[in-house]
């Protein structure tokens, strides 16, 4: 039996985050954007994921999958946690993010991976302060916040590529 990206039930409305806190207004977009990208791939199998649907670029939907588990990795748990982490996929010493590399027979075992890093990177920041600082790799001190609004621009970017991927590999347009 051939694998499908399940549906998403969304458990964020952007509309109930207008006068909440600071931390739960970013806590809330930024599960808004991960579930936006789950819910793009839903309904498509492995195949579908893993195909390059515009040209010339070879960017899918499941490379975009990788990535975001790379970054959240990276952000969350490395750079913010101090954890002594490899890469989930491939990482940024080679340049890819887990971007590249995308095989359909593992489309299932990519959304489990980006799924549980979701969980860890949420454990990682979990009880911290936003004003929280670490030492970055840029030679700066950024905080938790940075990590957060800096998450939600990834996503955004990258949820815009997941609608032209989608929409060029079977039509379907919008957040749901």
């Amino acid at each position: 039996m051939t694998w499908t990206a399940p549906p998403v039930a969304r458990t964020q409305q952007l509309g109930t985050l207008g006068t909440v806190s600071e931390r739960r207004m970013l806590e809330g977009w930024l599960r808004w954007h991960r579930e936006t990208l789950l819910a793009k791939c839903a309904g498509l199998d492995g195949a579908a994921l893993a195909r390059a649907a515009v040209e010339p670029s070879n960017l899918t939907l499941l490379g975009l999958v990788r990535h975001m588990a790379e970054v959240e990795r990276w952000w969350f748990r490395r750079s913010f946690a101090g954890e002594d982490l490899g890469d989930v996929f491939t990482g940024p010493s080679d340049g890819d993010e887990g971007l590249d590399g995308v095989r359909a027979a593992d489309a299932e075992r990519d959304f489990a991976r980006f799924r549980s890093e979701i969980e860890a990177c949420d454990a990682a920041a979990a009880g911290h302060d936003l004003d929280e600082t670490f030492p970055s790799s840029y030679g700066v001190r950024l905080s938790l916040r940075w990590i957060y609004v800096q998450m939600i621009q990834e996503y955004a970017r990258h949820n815009g590529h997941a609608d032209f991927l989608r929409e060029r590999t079977d039509g379907t347009t919008g957040d749901a």
